[in-house]
């Protein structure tokens, strides 16, 4: 240690002799005054810099008196961040100019006064000629008044006030009593009049004391016109455009050789024999036959249900026509009752009775062995679509989507109007029953997907992004866990049945041009394909599991709008299109 305090001592010593020489003699070096045991000298050389030198006393200056100006000036009430710890006086200083404005004529805000407060002192004022004013602890108006009334209102009477009144009240009474006067006893002209109180006074009753006996019972002529005026207003409100479509004469022609066979046994009757041959369904390859009557585009088609022996077809040429599939293969029966094209068709569960909407505004329920119409349902909008609840108890309700954005449900028992599905912003062009047949889920023209429960009008799922495109076909898988929907901007898109009815974006169906027409998507029965028609007259076959095109068919010359798959023949599609012809495949 003491080495140690030594040799810092002989270094501090050499330190000061270095700087007495250089004090002494400028032009010497260090190297001059050095020793070859010295430690070397570290000196601080004066820095340059290239940029020009800046006077700030200017600056320091301004910086300065806005600080100064900072803690002077009052606080914005309307500024949201102080960058500054503002003193006491800044905080609670008076705000000076117009502030806020919140009127046209300046600053507007509530006064802290109670509406019973106010209405006190408002009747105070006109009985009394004086009020109190709350803004300074004083009273207006008539100040004698006010003393000789000891300042009360008109609901604060004073305990003694009110025995003088009660007592001048009882003496009244008593001397109109023994004068024979009847206080009751009124001018008649009064009380005939409406507009007296004495009027009122007769003729009012308490809300809570029932109906009001003695009730008019004949309406004065006067009465009567206007209530016919009142009526033949309202309806032509309710049904000025609910005419009824053109009405045509219902008729049908059958084509057969005999309704009836030998056994008695209807022409629509079940085939015994029939019954699926295979589990697997095959895609066709072939054209097997083609029907041709109608004069125009068929617009649907749709197979006898559970059995297909039959195939029911909608023309636009105002006729639907129902065709033999399993023997002759020719035409059975014509029924004509629309008086333009028809829109869409639908059978009853038992297919002894099918549903037509058309263009005439006007939906028809037909007999499908006689051919004649049972009932007519019409609100005087087009139906695009028209379906049957398929429950087997629920069989006489049918709902229809209308062009004026509504779900019309109809009672055919009835024929009146049970419910009405009113949320779409466009034509309903779809309905589809999910979940057991508790719901249903609907598409429009407003490029939407609504999920109803069934008689409920309020929609519990909305379904709208900005990506979508109007959805005109819809068709429910086989074990109705998705729901495949026919989109505008030609692709197929998969949303699920289940609570949230989301798009399932794994599954895409696309390849074939449909846009601006409304082709029909449809599925297998064993939901291993889905098929679709498309713009250039062409039938796509998609597998449901890659979702890569299986094959495609050149069907119609034209658009291919719609296509079924046989219930029982699994290899067997049925086709229309806009050329007049239904054709059949295998």
């Amino acid at each position: 240690m003491d080495l140690l305090q030594s040799y810092e001592d002989a270094d501090i010593d050499d330190d000061e002799q270095l700087q007495e020489s250089l004090d002494g003699n400028p032009n010497s070096t260090v190297s001059d005054q050095s020793s070859p045991d010295s430690s070397p000298v570290r000196l601080s050389l004066p820095t340059k810099s290239a940029t020009p030198k800046v006077d700030d006393t200017m600056l320091a200056l301004t910086v300065a008196g806005d600080h100064n100006r900072a803690h002077s000036k009052p606080i914005n009430p309307t500024q949201h961040v102080v960058n500054f710890n503002p003193t006491y006086d800044q905080l609670w200083a008076p705000i000076y100019g117009p502030g806020m404005r919140n009127h046209k004529l300046g600053f507007v805000e509530n006064a802290s006064i109670e509406s019973f407060v106010f209405d006190e002192q408002y009747n105070t004022f006109y009985k009394y000629g004086y009020a109190a004013d709350p803004s300074e602890n004083q009273y207006v108006g008539d100040l004698k008044a006010y003393q000789q009334k000891d300042c009360i209102s008109v609901y604060n009477i004073p305990q003694h006030e009110q025995k003088k009144r009660k007592l001048e009240k009882k003496k009244e009474k008593l001397e109109s009593e023994e004068n024979g006067e009847d206080d009751d006893h009124v001018d008649p002209t009064e009380v005939d009049n409406p507009a007296s109180d004495a009027w009122l006074l007769k003729n009012w009753k308490s809300p809570w004391a029932g109906k009001k006996e003695g009730l008019q019972t004949e309406l004065t002529e006067e009465q009567k016109k206007y209530a016919e005026e009142y009526a033949k207003k309202k309806g032509e409100e309710r049904g000025g455009d609910r005419e009824k479509g053109e009405i045509v004469q219902d008729k049908s022609t059958f084509h057969g050789k005999e309704e009836r066979d030998y056994q008695g046994r209807s022409w629509i009757a079940l085939p015994k024999d029939a019954k699926a041959t295979n589990d697997h369904c095959f895609i066709p390859k072939r054209l097997v036959h083609t029907w041709s009557g109608h004069t125009k585009g068929v617009s649907a088609i749709r197979f006898f249900p559970k059995f297909g022996h039959l195939i029911l077809s909608a023309g636009m040429d105002t006729k639907v026509k129902i065709w033999d599939v399993f023997n002759s293969g020719k035409c059975m029966r014509t029924y004509m009752g629309h008086s333009k094209a028809v829109r869409d068709i639908w059978f009853c569960n038992d297919g002894t009775k099918f549903f037509t909407a058309g263009y005439d505004k006007n939906i028809k329920c037909w007999d499908t062995e006689t051919g004649q119409v049972i009932s007519t349902f019409s609100t005087g909008k087009i139906p695009y679509v028209v379906r049957l609840n398929p429950d087997e108890d629920k069989q006489n309700v049918l709902l229809a989507g209308m062009s004026d954005t509504k779900i019309v449900q109809w009672d055919m028992n009835s024929g009146q109007i049970t419910q009405e599905y009113d949320q779409h912003l466009g034509a309903v062009n779809t309905i589809t029953f999910v979940d057991d047949n508790r719901r249903f889920v609907t598409s429009s023209d407003d490029k939407s997907l609504q999920v109803w429960e069934y008689g409920i009008p309020v929609v519990i799922k909305y379904i709208s992004e900005p990506h979508m495109h109007s959805m005109p076909s819809i068709s429910l898988q086989p074990n109705t866990n998705w729901l495949a929907a026919q989109s505008l901007d030609n692709q197929i898109l998969i949303y699920s049945t289940r609570e949230r009815f989301q798009l399932n974006k794994k599954k895409r169906f696309a390849g074939h041009i449909a846009t601006g027409y409304a082709c029909q998507v449809h599925f297998s029965p064993d939901g291993r394909f889905v098929m679709s028609g498309d713009g250039e007259g062409k039938m796509w076959f998609w597998d449901w599991k890659s979702c890569k095109v299986f094959r495609t068919l050149k069907c119609h010359e034209g658009v291919c709008i719609g296509c079924e798959w046989h219930p029982l023949e699994q290899s067997k599609v049925a086709t229309c299109g806009w050329d007049g012809l239904i054709k059949y495949w295998d």
